[in-house]
């Protein structure tokens, strides 16, 4: 109906620029011209909008059959319908031209001296409502241009470009009516005596409102054409900034805009793809060694640092595993894990390894915590307090341990893995398995306890001086005072 529109409107203007506007022969002279304009003009014109309705319908029809029957559509498909404004635009040319050589012809048969005026607006007329059926046609026709190019590249099957664009809607808007204004002035130059002074101010007037007119609307159809998918793109970047990774853009620009808005959906893609690669890295090395691996190239070997460390060992689990079925065992080591994980993550520290029904954690590396041996014993604390409460199934024996170690990646070139090497981590091992012999199944040195801060210091108690086995020196034994129940921490402690 817009088509009709713009057709009708066109030919309307047409009408009264050659009647009233454009000098020359009257071509409404009822004795000369009368079979002319009451005749051949309106039949014309009826079957002109007859013809344009049934071809440009059957062609619309055969190119957008695969969206009517809902399918994926062929490459030839897409190319049909990324065309199809264009398409219509030839067939509005093919009548309107038509019509040119027509009327023209039958005019200048009649009156020679009316032929460049007839010529002129027919012409001139014809190819702006040409050009406003071209974009207005493109508007209509986005929602089949966006189902083509999902299923396309468009940067294969373009078929026009912006600066293709803005030069159309130019000539269209300005250099075809000031064309017109320039042979009027040449007109008025080579015939001065069919010219009047009344006659160029009503020329100019006409063609000047046509230009501010027509100007108007076909910059604004054509900047909206731009700007529409360059904001699509901007509403895309904003979705991505607040953390919506799953955004993705509809492609219904035929030009490099359309590129554009494909390039956005790849680049979310990738993002996409990159984020899940990071999580699952994370979830299997720790979302800390993940971070430090991302923001500097890794490399075999490390530094040392005061870490605190605990190792947690499952009690009795070789019975488990010949009492249960498999399944039922993977079952209950994950909620073992579960909470082990939990408390590790809310107090800062992270799961270095996983060894079977055993884990290490460190606290202190990769990243720096105010207080590391407070941060461990407090996770240890509550694991045991967790385990009792929600896995009673099964025990766990936990033992702390501080002091310096070299953290960092060893393995090869080819296959590393980031860890701790030193002797508080076997001393924490050495505590696990000693603490399997007492109540509460928890133990840590003297060392790690007064290194700690005074509100979590306060919450152990010192017992005997062992020899803890492949170690020369004794250590100091420390347990949880049974009367004191851990807090959960409302926030990871600080990292410096």
């Amino acid at each position: 109906m817009f088509l009709l529109g713009a057709n009708l409107i066109g030919a309307v203007i047409v009408g009264a620029l050659v009647s009233v506007v454009v000098p020359g022969p009257n071509v409404l002279d009822l004795e000369s011209y009368w079979w002319v304009n009451v005749i051949v003009i309106p039949a014309y014109v009826a079957l002109a909008f007859i013809v344009g309705v049934v071809w440009g319908t059957t062609r619309a029809v055969r190119a957008l059959r695969w969206a009517i029957e809902d399918r994926e559509p062929t490459r030839q498909e897409q190319v049909n319908t990324l065309s199809m404004p264009w398409q219509l635009t030839r067939v509005q040319i093919f009548l309107w031209t038509v019509g040119l050589v027509l009327i023209t012809t039958i005019d200048g048969i009649i009156d020679p001296q009316s032929i460049p005026k007839v010529a002129f607006t027919i012409g001139a007329g014809g190819t702006v409502v040409c050009a406003f059926s071209y974009l207005l046609s493109e508007f209509a026709l986005r929602p089949a241009a966006a189902r083509a190019l999902e299923a396309g590249d468009p940067r294969r099957i373009r078929i026009a470009g912006v600066m293709g664009r803005s030069i159309l809607s130019w000539i269209l808007g300005t250099g075809v009516p000031v064309s017109g204004l320039m042979i009027i002035a040449t007109f008025s130059f080579t015939r001065p005596y069919e010219t009047t002074s009344d006659r160029m101010a009503i020329a100019i007037l006409a063609l000047g409102g046509i230009t501010l007119v027509f100007g108007f609307f076909l910059t604004f159809l054509s900047g909206f054409a731009t700007t529409a998918p360059i904001g699509n793109v901007r509403s895309g970047m904003a979705e991505v900034e607040r953390g919506n990774l799953n955004v993705r853009l509809a492609v219904y620009d035929g030009t490099e805009l359309g590129e554009l808005q494909s390039g956005f959906n790849r680049m979310a893609d990738k993002v996409r793809e990159r984020e899940t690669i990071r999580d699952l890295f994370g979830r299997h090395v720790g979302h800390e060694v993940a971070e430090a691996a991302l923001l500097k190239s890794p490399e075999l070997g490390g530094e040392e640092r005061d870490i605190a460390v605990f190792f947690i060992d499952l009690i009795g689990s070789t019975e488990i595993a010949s009492s249960r079925p498999p399944a039922e065992v993977v079952a209950l080591l994950n909620r073992f894990f579960a909470v082990v994980v939990d408390e590790v993550d809310a107090h800062g520290g992270f799961i270095n390894k996983f060894e079977g029904d055993a884990a290490l954690a460190i606290f202190g590396a990769p990243g720096e915590i105010d207080d590391r041996c407070g941060s461990a014993l407090s996770a240890a604390r509550k694991i045991s307090v967790r385990l009792r409460e929600e896995v009673p199934e099964c025990r766990a024996a936990v033992g702390v341990a501080s002091g310096r170690a070299v953290a960092g990646n060893i393995g090869a070139k080819s296959r590393f893995e980031y860890t701790v090497i030193g002797d508080s981590v076997n001393e924490a091992a050495r505590l696990s398995d000693l603490a399997k012999n007492v109540p509460g199944a928890v133990l840590a040195s003297k060392i790690t306890v007064e290194g700690a801060h005074s509100t979590e210091a306060e919450n152990w108690k010192f017992g005997d001086s062992v020899t803890l086995r492949g170690r020369s020196e004794q250590t100091v034994l420390a347990s949880p005072i049974p009367s004191q129940s851990p807090a959960s921490p409302s926030a990871p402690p600080g990292r410096a």
